[in-house]
């Protein structure tokens, strides 16, 4: 699976609204690691890699963006403009996360804490990880 769009349940009343996101309810994995792109610049892609372990799920929790996201074979552009729309991303994904407005705050929830050996930062590298695996 290429990746995965979840409706987050909004909460609110006249006072506002609220999103609750929970360990293996909201999305099916426990957090580890919290953290959130901002301030990005107009034509600049961030991501551009992928994890051998790692799952995340982002949200655009302010403004608009767009997640490319490519198994080496297909690829598909999801586009994160609600702060209840989640994008979940598996392991051996390639992610691009790109064309950001200029409001944009995307929050990325991972499964596990960094690392660096975790990453697959060369493309070449990813589509031959993955033809072997």
């Amino acid at each position: 699976m290429i990746g995965k769009l979840i409706n987050l349940k909004i909460h609110g009343d006249d006072r506002g609204s609220l999103i609750a996101l929970e360990n293996s309810k909201s999305f099916p994995f426990e957090i580890k690691r919290v953290f959130y792109i901002f301030g990005t610049q107009e034509g600049i892609s961030r991501g551009n890699h992928s994890h051998y372990k790692t799952k995340q799920f982002l949200i655009s929790i302010s403004g608009s963006c767009k997640v490319t996201l490519d198994d080496g074979i297909n690829k598909k552009t999801f586009n994160l403009d609600k702060p209840n729309l989640g994008l979940l991303q598996d392991p051996y994904i390639w992610g691009t996360m790109h064309d950001f407005s200029e409001d944009c705050v995307l929050m990325v929830l991972a499964d596990d804490l960094y690392k660096e050996d975790d990453y697959i930062r060369d493309y070449d590298k990813f589509l031959e990880v993955i033809k072997n695996d």
